[in-house]
């Protein structure tokens, strides 16, 4: 085959990224749809979202997979996908889906670090639904994190700074904490007067749980003028330093120009207190980092990592880069004119 098909995706706790594209970099087809973690929707779910993307992108490029179109490689990058046991149980049931000659799954920051990077090695941490890390080393080895909640240790993400809102805004009500902004702030973003009123529209199921993932934007605006708005930004900074100070010291990268990638809706949404503070503090743990906010879209790594495993030449590489970001582009403006 002398420009062969394959198929990229970044499924993250939001919305999930295909595309159908070749080895020489053109890009064929892109489809968006929603979240397609496993650990948030379960192993058949997440196959479900991936199934009719596929199917969407299909149909534009006449192609059919499930009437013997093969695509060379599937290169599946995935949020909650966290340990090699789940890996091997994802890969084995898109196998029996026949998608590709060859199918290859990892978890979602690879596509972070790939899209940030053009040396294939360095740290990437991921803010988005949650949080998570990963680091390549030159030789190849990696330093990864389970990313599994509080169960693993983790603290960070869309739903944990707006469960931290809710407490707080909670806790200023009745006089345990101190008084803050989000006392007012919380509950008006969900059009109530009173974390109270809150609290029982959460517990009684009229609104629910999850759209806590809604309030990091309403903590960024009052961390401005109010100190613990501030502590709750200051704290997610210490989390994504503790994750890339751990890996850089695994994988023995202390001292050398190591690009650290952010990634991620919260990293992504350049608050400045938020970015200061991880500037600051990773600059301390080692001078000689460089950090960087990423710009290009989890998808075009997963992309290209795909065109890594083919061998393709840096030539495929720009232009997968070129036109995958413009039909990223576009997608995002259809998204953000339909109030997405």
């Amino acid at each position: 085959m002398s420009d062969p098909l394959f198929v990229a995706v970044d499924g993250g706790g939001s919305k999930t990224d295909l595309v159908l594209a070749r080895a020489s970099g053109q890009v064929l087809s892109v489809a968006r749809g929603p979240r397609s973690s496993p650990q948030l929707i379960g192993l058949d779910g997440s196959l479900e979202v991936l199934d009719a993307l596929l199917a969407e992108a299909s149909g534009p490029v006449h192609l059919n997979f499930r009437d013997g179109s093969v695509a060379e490689l599937a290169q599946l990058l995935v949020a909650g996908v966290d340990f090699p046991s789940e890996e091997n149980e994802f890969r084995e049931a898109v196998e029996r889906r026949g998608w590709a000659r060859r199918t290859l799954v990892g978890n979602d920051t690879f596509a972070v670090l790939r899209a940030g990077t053009e040396r294939g090695w360095g740290i990437a941490v991921v803010c988005g639904a949650g949080i998570n890390c990963v680091g390549v080393a030159p030789d190849g080895r990696h330093a990864r994190f389970p990313a599994l909640g509080a169960i693993t240790g983790d603290w960070g993400g869309g739903y944990d700074l707006g469960i931290a809102a809710v407490s707080a805004a909670a806790r200023s009500e009745d006089g345990r904490g101190p008084r803050t902004a989000l006392e007012q702030a919380v509950p008006a973003h969900f059009g109530l007067s009173t974390p109270q009123e809150l609290a029982e529209a959460f517990h009684r199921g009229g609104i629910p749980l999850q759209r806590a993932d809604e309030l990091p934007k309403v903590v960024f605006a009052a961390a401005a003028t109010d100190e613990v708005a501030a502590g709750i930004v200051d704290r997610l900074a210490l989390e994504v330093v503790a994750l890339a100070r751990v890996a850089l010291r695994r994988l023995e990268l202390e001292g050398q120009p190591v690009e650290i990638l952010l990634g991620g809706g919260l990293l992504q949404a350049r608050d400045g207190r938020l970015t200061r503070a991880i500037e600051d503090g990773l600059d301390e743990v080692d001078p000689q980092a460089v950090v960087r906010i990423a710009t290009s879209p989890p998808i075009v790594g997963a992309a290209l990592l795909a065109l890594d495993e083919l061998g393709a030449p840096a030539e495929a590489q720009e232009r997968l880069r070129r036109e995958l970001g413009e039909e990223v582009d576009r997608l995002d403006g259809e998204r953000s004119a339909a109030g997405g």
